[in-house]
């Protein structure tokens, strides 16, 4: 039975399905404490637990978080190897919750640079949760735009210099069923917190049409009321996919 709707969290009329989160501001989270940037991270790690928990109430039925990027490995060796342990055991702790919960759990990026137990641990997350319909949590990690689509377009090259598919048949719709992103509907609001106002390589084909909220909040700051907020403005506005209304 779900729980009661936290105070100032409600389901918005015409609120979004799919929304997306660029969860940054972890680090500086810790720094204004005096803190390693690690725990700021952990924090975050916490927040989202309860973001994904507020979904069903507002009516969002998917979210993708964006955990780790392809330009992250770029960080020092210590804050990497620190966020790596720390996704290993987020999985193992939540994994048995989130089932529970009725959250199904996917992962979207390269897993070719991750290490072998990471990559057993996502496996097993997503066939424990597969059968879960409540929310559907989508997890970025080691992911970027550009990086998806290029394996989307080599994965659709190889089909058309097979005969498995029809090079003039290719159109807008055809990528799409490359893309990691193939069984998802695209996000309706992308949310980026931190103050920070740029899309940073996340779901580039996928939020064409997607609304955009930049808030000042940092991640670990960030509140089911101010989701609930957002979810609601989101619901108030005009969508016209480029047409024009009559």
């Amino acid at each position: 039975m779900p729980a009661d709707p936290a105070p100032g969290v409600t389901a918005p009329a015409g609120g979004p399905r799919h929304v997306a989160i660029i969860m940054d501001g972890n680090g500086r989270w810790a720094t204004q404490r005096g803190r390693p940037r690690l725990f700021g991270h952990h924090a975050g790690a916490k927040r989202v637990r309860e973001i994904v928990e507020a979904c069903p109430d507002l009516g969002v039925e998917y979210v993708t978080i964006f955990a780790f990027s392809t330009e992250n490995w770029k960080r020092t060796q210590v804050e990497v190897a620190g966020l790596m342990s720390l996704f290993r055991r987020y999985i193992t702790k939540e994994m048995r919750a989130l089932s529970a919960e009725g959250v199904r759990v996917r992962f979207i990026g390269d897993r070719v640079r991750l290490d072998d137990k990471l990559i057993k641990l996502m496996n097993e997350l997503e066939e424990t949760t597969a059968h879960n319909t409540r929310v559907n949590l989508t997890i970025a990690l080691n992911y970027g735009g550009r990086d998806e689509v290029a394996r989307a377009t080599k994965r659709l090259a190889r089909d058309v210099a097979e005969g498995r598919l029809d090079p003039d048949k290719v159109d807008e719709e055809t990528l799409p069923r490359y893309l990691d992103t193939y069984v998802l509907p695209d996000p309706d609001l992308v949310i980026r917190t931190s103050g920070e106002a740029r899309i940073s390589n996340f779901l580039l084909w996928q939020s064409a049409y997607a609304e955009y909220e930049f808030i000042d909040t940092l991640w670990p700051d960030f509140t089911e009321e101010e989701f609930g907020r957002l979810c609601a403005s989101y619901g108030s506005r005009d969508r016209r996919f480029g047409a024009v209304k009559t």
